[in-house]
């Protein structure tokens, strides 16, 4: 990097001022209480006690001022020898030179003017005695007048010690995974003897020029301020005194300050719907039914636009309908009925979310006065409100040190003082020299007090500051090739268990930059603990880094680790960590500062960013650092625009760029692999490769490199803005990069942006400040959209749960909020207040014991309706376009499984909206399902613009806090393990359970075939994303099902592969769960076998259409990579989904590969052994779930009450056939059906309810002896019926057994009037002819053929062969170019998908492909193709005749 530095030769104070300043600044550390870090508060009662200035006691005379033991003279320097783990730096000598040309003071941490409690007392006992002791630990130092030697003597010892201040660091190539052991056998037995006893008198404050090294320090005060009597002054500043801070603070206030509360564009105060680009393949010539009611009207008016048609026209239509009167169309909005969500005017119908998966009729409810700003928008009171941070960080209260506590601290010191002076006064008879130097001390001792209290309100956060400071740094000039160096002082506050435990204390260093270490400097001067008015360890060691300054990149970051000795091993434990920017703002650190210093296991060090950990947060050890007075100041160099065009590359380096290309992630390319991209860095573009490919390929990060990826940025087109989240990862700390990659994303609409919010969240830990572009484009967006305040309102109170970047994302959360306005602001608190009661809730039901759960969810839903009873009404966290108004108290329940989840149901705020049921999970963490949820919504918005609706249901997920989350639950759903359960204990081991179970649920033919294609789709849905992602943990129970035919999944707790084990054996054996019940249902019990067919197709155009989205799905999951997930941690966990994906395969390849999967997953046994154990462990368990106001008899039949049957009445005889009667079945909800039964069959079911109901009475059964001779069909008629009547009115449970169920609602008679038939999947060929279906490719020589499916194969005796395909290539010889497939056992139309190739074909004129269908030995069927006729790259059907040519 490019750095300069600013220079001020005119020092205002002279050496020997600064050396005076240094001495004394340093006696203000004895005024910190032990027990809260670097406070004031115990110091009021510290002063009155333990160290009075003036009290009665004392003796005539004497004076009571901080004493300073000096240092030992003697220093020991390591030999080390030092390694570099950098390619430029190579070892030359074996000891290091301090390149430190100007120190800054030491702010009251020096040790060499600490007073040591032992020689205190020491030298109170050789003849200095200076008053009466208040306590063994209590101590004073006087002050008598030495010789003028003793002051030689102490000069000389300072000149000894700062002379041997350069110390031979060590480094390291790499780190070891333990920490390092640190050598103590260097160290002198003389080395807690170091502090001697010495005088001090007035010369002593005017040392002699040269006895330190010249040092600069932070001024804090004018040279015309005296610092007497109540000098120093504090001033209030609610914008922080941290500069950093403030700024953040202003730059949130700006950008609310651009959306003016009375713009009702930006805020309108309502939840928008959410749109999508139109899919014009999905909607070519659809119609919608809308129903739509009009505001406080029950006129409902119902309208069948096309999918293009805009929300303002049909709005403009209703309106000509509904009244007379001229309305305006824009003054009006048409929302959804029981959400608070409104549709968006100027977009299409088809536009919306809501229409893209909502087929059936959708309800809308028309308003007036859409210009009138909801009761979420910002209020012109919000306009003038301040930002003040640390008034809403609740951690900042914990720590921080009130200015009223502080003022009270130096009133307490002025009144002191003054007694002092007033004492000095009165003893006019006393020594001048005496006299002025009380006058000297306290004047600096003053000047100290007031220099600590502004470090620490530069370091930590404050809301007050020392008056008139002061920006003037005397600066140095360091010179060109300055290496890196500053000063270690002193950690303070060491916790006492750690003076215990530790003998001695060590730190090291670390320079990293995007995750990966520079160099490190470690310290092998282990330092005991030292006692004042707390414990700290002082090591005031210099470190320089072989580096020099001018070359580490814009954002370096400094680690230091702190080490203690074990006593007995000798071992060194890391302690604690701090972590900070060398360059924040663009310039180094000037002077003396203080860092807080995290007590938490090792630093992440791919994590280390400025956010990781809060160094201005006070903690408990806090660590003090010197950095030179040299301002270093980072400069953009210009970099070559007038690069010539390169040459055009040869074809073979464009392929070998787009083989390279298809790793999508930096993180997947080899070294080599980067090597060769960077080298051909400028022949690449957006057509060959993507920019976070290229840039990522960088070999590093210096001044060069650095320029030639700014130009590279800069030339870029990119093809679509979210090729920029890639920039946006850990891997890309500069920026620059992340500043155009914001850029881009700005061009997304806010619906877009919407669907990324979890990813960006992430990528702001690694931003380099809080005023970065990104969290500026967060704050704008949440500005301009409720639907993003909301989420991001909840992404950020949940990321303030991981173990880093807690701080980061609370003052994120805090500007969030303070943008949102008090309205949105209440509302959040009202949602956050409602989660904390159902976490409440759900620890009382866990703690209660299993008899008692019932009785207590009853009772502590109370909780719930009070808080209703409060708060009237709040919007659900889930959705906020939900709104609730309280609970339905007798449909709350809780389920059984481990985490004992809670089922609550609240009573929808809108009138004409249903209740909403969710569920409340506790112990379970729910960051994982929301990744994966996202993931395949992501997928499922890629399908619907290609025009593919898959019927994927893809419910809400969303993580409030540690372990715990929300739900939403789908109505209507079913468990595939219930769905066994009910057909008995080999449920799952029967083909026939999902087709009988749908069947029961569907009586009309047209809902039937409905519910088979929305399954059709589903299933191949579910079936690709489960597969790319890996989702493990398949059983019966994780598999949900609705009447409608639709299939999801459900629980992600295992993704990416990580599978169970049992024995050491994965529970989860199939790539995806597709069973051969599924396929019995699909394929309507092999009657259509084609479907399977279909279902194939489908599965690999979903494939393939996904894989061509690979990059955007990859970098999706690298950038959750440190969001602590459990199962998304590393590389090998993005190898494992670019593995699924496979985007270096061409679509045939892919196909091949994908139907091998399906078959694979349909011959895997293991997975219905699986269903069959889950489904016995859970036949005695009782219900899912207990209500608090039902029993478990009554919730056994709910199932069954859900399906019951009014009546069954006989028409007739059928039509077909005399034997049968023709009965009309009137289910529950008022379908009706019809069903033919024999009069055997009645007699059948009569039979199996004895045995079944043994022990109930049972109405008698109109046998054929009961039946005239004459007129017999009317009686057996009038006596079936009453038999009919009897059984459904009579007892419940025989009503609704599955007998009395299967008997009336099995197998359905068509109705009259034709319903359509099964919508076609594929190409249906009336005729009988044996066909196979190929896809004939021929590129670069090579020619490749794709067996895909066989249509109406057979063999001579009619039977099903086991087909395989060979394949000659003629006129070449049979035996070199032969080829065949795998055989299908036994089937009619067997799917192949298998690939074969002939290399070496350079053209495709006078070439023969004999493709032979065999049976084992036996002739199928044959077909010669001219190749040259054969349309290429296309799916064709090809007849197979009955002989061989």
């Amino acid at each position: 990097m490019a750095y300069c530095w600013k220079t001020d030769l005119n020092t205002s104070e002279s050496h020997e001022e600064q050396h005076e300043h240094q001495e004394f600044h340093s006696v203000n550390q004895s005024f910190f209480p032990s027990h809260v870090s670097l406070g004031f508060d115990q110091l009021v009662d510290e002063i009155r006690i333990k160290i009075p200035f003036y009290q009665s006691e004392i003796e005539e005379n004497t004076v009571c001022v901080p004493h300073a033991p000096n240092w030992d003279s003697t220093r020991h320097s390591l030999h080390e020898t030092h390694q570099i783990p950098l390619n430029e730096l190579t070892s030359q000598t074996s000891e290091l030179s301090c390149h430190q040309v100007g120190k800054t003071p030491v702010i009251g941490f020096r040790r060499s003017v600490l007073p040591n409690p032992e020689d205190m007392n020491k030298q109170s006992s050789c003849g200095n005695p200076i008053g009466k002791y208040h306590g063994g630990d209590d101590y004073r130092i006087n002050i008598s007048a030495p010789s003028s030697t003793s002051l030689d003597k102490i000069n000389s010892q300072r000149e000894s010690e700062n002379a041997n201040h350069n110390y031979h660091i060590g480094f390291e190539s790499s780190i070891p995974s333990t920490y390092p052991s640190f050598s103590t056998n260097f160290m002198p037995k003389e080395e807690n003897k170091r502090s001697r006893n010495m005088n001090i008198v007035k010369h002593s404050l005017m040392l002699s020029e040269g006895s330190f090294p010249p040092r600069t320090w932070e001024s804090t005060q004018p040279e015309n301020t005296e610092l007497t009597g109540c000098s120093i002054q504090l001033v209030e500043v609610p914008q922080g005194s941290n500069k950093s801070l403030a700024s953040f603070c202003d730059k949130v206030k700006k950008i609310r300050e651009t959306y003016h509360a009375a713009d009702i564009n930006s805020n309108s105060g309502k939840i928008w719907s959410t749109t999508a680009a139109f899919p014009c393949q999905l909607f070519s010539n659809t119609k919608f039914n809308i129903n739509i009611c009009i505001d406080n009207s029950t006129q409902r008016l119902h309208f069948k636009p096309y999918a293009n048609y805009l929300v303002k026209d049909l709005i403009a239509e209703v309106l000509h309908f509904s009244t007379n009167d001229e309305l305006f169309p824009k003054d009006h909005l048409l929302s959804i009925c029981g959400y608070e969500e409104f549709l968006q005017n100027d977009y299409s119908l088809g536009s919306h979310k809501i229409f893209q998966k909502d087929k059936s009729v959708i309800q809308l409810t028309l308003h007036k006065n859409g210009k009138v700003p909801g009761k979420l928008s910002r209020k012109h009171e919000d306009d003038h409100s301040q930002f003040y941070l640390n008034q809403l960080l609740e951690f900042m209260h914990i720590w921080k040190i009130s200015r009223q506590c502080l003022s009270t601290v130096i009133k307490k010191y002025d009144f002191h003082l003054k007694c002092l002076l007033k004492t000095q006064n009165f003893h006019q008879n006393s020594e001048t020299s005496a006299k002025g130097l009380i006058e000297k001390v306290t004047t600096e001792l003053s000047r100290a007090i007031y220099q600590l209290i502004s470090v620490y309100c530069r370091s930590f956060y404050a809301d007050f500051q020392p008056l008139n400071i002061p920006d003037d740094i005397s600066y140095v000039n360091p010179g060109l090739h300055s290496h890196l160096s500053f000063t270690v002082y002193a950690a303070h506050n060491i916790p006492e268990t750690w003076v215990h435990s530790y003998k001695t204390f060590s730190f090291s260093c670390w320079l990293t930059y995007a995750g990966k270490k520079l160099c490190q400097v470690r310290s092998y001067r282990n330092i005991p603990v030292k006692k004042l008015f707390f414990f700290l360890v002082n090591w005031n060691e210099i470190i320089n880094f072989p580096l020099e300054i001018k070359s580490l990149p814009r954002e370096s970051m400094l680690t230091i680790r702190l080490f203690g000795i074990i006593c007995t091993t000798n071992n060194a434990n890391l302690l604690a960590w701090t972590c900070l920017p060398l360059f924040p703002k663009d310039k180094s650190i000037l002077g003396s500062m203080l860092f807080s210093m995290t007590l938490q296991s090792e630093p992440p060090i791919e994590m280390i960013a400025p956010g990781v950990w809060d160094i201005s947060q006070p903690s408990p050890v806090t660590l003090q650092i010197a950095f030179p007075a040299t301002e270093w100041e980072y400069m953009k160099l210009d970099s070559e625009e007038n690069r010539s065009k390169p040459e055009e590359p040869p074809k073979e380096c464009l392929k070998h760029i787009s083989r390279l290309s298809q790793k999508q992630s930096p993180l997947l390319l080899s070294e080599e692999k980067r090597r060769y991209l960077w080298f051909y860095r400028f022949y690449c573009n957006n057509e060959n490769c993507s920019l976070p490919l290229v840039l990522g390929s960088a070999p590093g990060w210096d001044e060069r490199t650095v320029s030639e990826m700014h130009t590279i940025l800069r030339r870029w087109k990119f093809s679509c803005p979210l090729e920029a989240l890639g920039l946006l990862t850990s891997s890309f700390p500069d920026q620059e990069i992340r500043k155009v990659a914001v850029q881009q994303l700005d061009n997304l609409l806010n619906d877009e942006l919407l669907d990324y919010l979890p990813q960006l969240v992430q990528a702001a830990k690694f931003e380099w400040n809080l005023e970065s572009p990104l969290v500026q484009l967060l704050l704008h967006r949440s500005l301009q959209s409720i639907q993003i305040a909301h989420r991001l309102y909840w992404l950020l109170k949940d990321a303030q749960n991981e173990t880093y970047f807690k701080s980061w994302y609370q003052k994120l959360l805090a500007a969030l909020q303070f943008c949102s306005g008090k309205a949105l602001s209440d509302e959040f608190s009202k949602e956050k207040k409602l989660i904390k009661i159902l976490g409440d809730i759900g620890e009382k039901v866990k703690s209660a014991s299993d008899p008692q759960r019932q009785e207590v969810l009853k009772k502590e839903i109370g909780r719930l309706e009070e808080f209703f009873q409060c708060i009237n009404t709040c919007h659900l966290p889930l959705n906020p376009a939900l709104c609730i108004r309280g609970i339905d108290h007798d449909a709350c329940s809780y389920f059984t499984s481990n985490a004992l989840p809670l089922k609550i149901t609240f009573i929808n705020a809108n009138p004409m909206g249903k209740n909403i049921s969710v569920i409340f999970k506790a112990g379970d963490d729910l960051r994982q399902d929301m990744l994966v949820l996202q993931i395949i919504q992501v997928m499922d918005n890629i399908w619907l613009q290609e025009g593919l609706d898959m019927q994927m249901i893809i419910y809400r997920c969303l993580s409030t806090g540690k372990g715990q989350g929300l739900v939403q639950m789908v109505p209507d759903a079913i468990t595939l393990a219930k769905i066994h359960r009910h057909s008995g204990l080999i449920g799952p081991l029967k083909e026939n359970t999902i087709k009988k179970w749908f069947s029961q649920h569907n009586h009309l033919k047209a809902d039937y075939e409905k519910a088979l294609r929305n399954f059709f789709y589903s299933c191949a849905g579910w079936c690709v994303v489960t597969f790319i992602l890996g989702v493990c943990d398949r059983h019966n129970d994780n598999i949900m099902l609705t009447k409608s035919g639709h299939m999801f999944h459900i629980d992600f707790g295992k993704f990416l592969g990580h599978a169970q084990t049992f024995g050491g054996i994965k529970r989860d054996r199939a790539p995806f769960i597709f069973t051969s019940e599924m396929e019995y249902f699909i394929t309507e019990g092999g009657k259509n076998p084609q479907h399977f067919q279909d279902f194939v197709e489908l599965c690999c155009r979903a494939y393939n259409i996904v894989r061509r989205h690979s990059r955007l799905l990859l970098n999706l999951l690298e950038m959750m990579l440190h969001a602590g997930l459990p199962e998304l941690s590393g590389i090998q966990d993005l190898k494992y989904v670019y593995n699924n994906l496979r985007p270096q395969d061409t679509d045939l390849e892919a196909t091949s590969h994908f139907t091998k999967k399906i078959k694979e997953s349909l011959e895997c046994f293991p997975v219905k052994l699986n269903n069959l154990i889950h489904t016995l462990a859970q036949m005695t368990a009782t219900s899912p779930a207990k209500s608090a106001s039902q029993t478990p008899s009554q919730e056994s039949c709910m199932l069954s009450a859900t399906r019951s049957i009014q009546r069954a009445t006989i028409l007739r005889f059928s039509k077909k056939t005399s034997n049968l009667y023709l009965i009309q079945v009137i289910h529950g909800n008022n379908e009706m059906s019809l069903t033919e039964k024999s009069f055997d069959q009645f007699s059948k079911l009569h039979s199996q309810l004895q045995k079944q109901f043994a022990s109930l009475t049972l109405p008698e059964f109109p046998h054929w002896w009961h039946v005239p001779f004459t007129n017999s069909d009317h009686k057996r008629f009038r006596d079936l019926n009453h038999y009919m009547e009897q059984i459904l009115n009579g007892s419940y449970k025989v009503a609704n057994s599955d007998c009395v169920l299967s008997f009336f609602l099995s197998e359905p008679v068509q109705q009259t009037i034709e319903e359509p038939s099964f919508v076609d999947l594929g190409e249906k060929f009336p005729d009988k002819t044996p066909k196979v279906q190929l896809v004939i490719s021929h590129e670069d020589a090579k020619l490749t053929i794709l067996v895909k499916h066989m249509k109406n194969i057979h063999l001579p005796d009619g039977s099903a062969p086991s087909a395989h395909v060979e394949f000659y290539l003629l006129p070449y010889p049979s035996e070199v170019r032969r080829r065949k497939t795998k055989s299908v056992p036994k089937c009619t139309d067997p799917t192949y998908n298998e690939i074969v190739v002939y290399d070496e074909v350079t053209e495709l004129q006078g070439h023969v492909l004999m493709l032979i269908v065999k049976s084992k030995s036996i002739f199928v069927g044959a077909i010669n193709i001219q190749l040259y006729t054969v349309p290429l790259n296309e799916e064709k059907w090809y007849p197979l005749g009955n002989c061989i040519i």
